[in-house]
């Protein structure tokens, strides 16, 4: 029982070690930006908005973009942050929409079109490289990716 115990727990720090949220910085990972305010939101909170459970925050409607099915941003984004593959997160929203709990987040073709968007778009939330962070972006979170 102990062993389960010890092991579960180092499976734990293991999984959290792979995840790291720090202030954004424009050098590596991927950025968080929104068009909202996202005062004190870490990567569960982004979870929770991308997997529809969270459709709001301080009166302000959340609008998640993400980028298409396949791209390596989204794969990279989804396992770190979402803790999922791209595809059991589809089929996670194929569910979810059959039953009537939403619509998955809008897809968007590049980074460039994530930003167009968010930036004319109260309540947007995506995420772009951290390479595409410019100075009149507002980044939210930093999540840095273990390639």
């Amino acid at each position: 029982m102990q062993r389960r115990a010890f092991l579960t727990l180092a499976g734990g720090l293991c999984a959290a070690a792979s995840l790291v949220t720090l202030p954004a910085r424009a050098d590596e990972g991927v950025v968080v930006i929104a068009n909202a305010p996202l005062r004190g939101v870490d990567g569960e909170a982004i979870k929770r908005i991308y997997g529809g459970r969270m459709v709001e925050l301080d009166g302000q409607p959340l609008r998640p973009v993400q980028l298409a099915a396949g791209q390596p941003l989204r794969r990279r984004f989804a396992a770190a942050v979402l803790q999922q593959s791209d595809e059991d997160f589809i089929a996670y929203w194929t569910v979810r929409r059959y039953i009537g709990k939403g619509a998955p987040p809008r897809e968007l073709a590049s980074s460039a079109e994530v930003i167009a968007h968010v930036q004319h778009t109260p309540g947007a939330i995506g995420y772009i490289d951290a390479a595409d962070l410019k100075p009149d972006l507002k980044p939210a979170l930093h999540v840095l990716l273990r390639r």
